[in-house]
């Protein structure tokens, strides 16, 4: 009998450091994170996250706020030429449905460019 590959589990929040870590853990099992593989649903989530912080008295600024870092950069990646107003998770729905693949599987791939293109430098800054 051949066992199955150990997959990379989860870790309990109290070991994330910030939304990034929150993503990567994501990325692993979005099926348990994200309703019905959701692009929409992640947004909602982020912008929940937003919202505990605020409420807790923490700095609340993501890159994925409106306005924020990934949406700029998504404008310029994407060549829409602007900033979208209709939000990032809406402008990979439709990248994701012009390209033939899930959009919750474009946006990690986004994400992965995006992380690159900033480097470690600024990746530790915005945590």
């Amino acid at each position: 009998m051949t066992s199955s590959p150990k997959l990379p589990r989860p870790r309990p929040l109290h070991e994330l450091k910030d939304v990034h870590d929150y993503l990567d853990d994501v990325r692993l099992r979005p099926g348990v994170y994200v309703r019905g593989s959701s692009i929409h649903h992640l947004a909602s989530i982020l912008y929940g996250y937003r919202v505990a912080c605020e409420i807790n008295g923490i700095p609340s600024t993501t890159d994925f706020d409106p306005g924020g870092p990934f949406n700029k950069w998504l404008g310029l990646r994407l060549d829409l030429g602007y900033e979208s107003s209709l939000g990032w998770s809406r402008e990979i729905e439709l990248a994701a449905e012009a390209a033939g693949t899930p959009p919750l599987d474009l946006f990690f791939s986004l994400l992965d460019e995006f992380r690159a293109e900033r480097g470690d430098a600024a990746q530790n800054a915005a945590r």
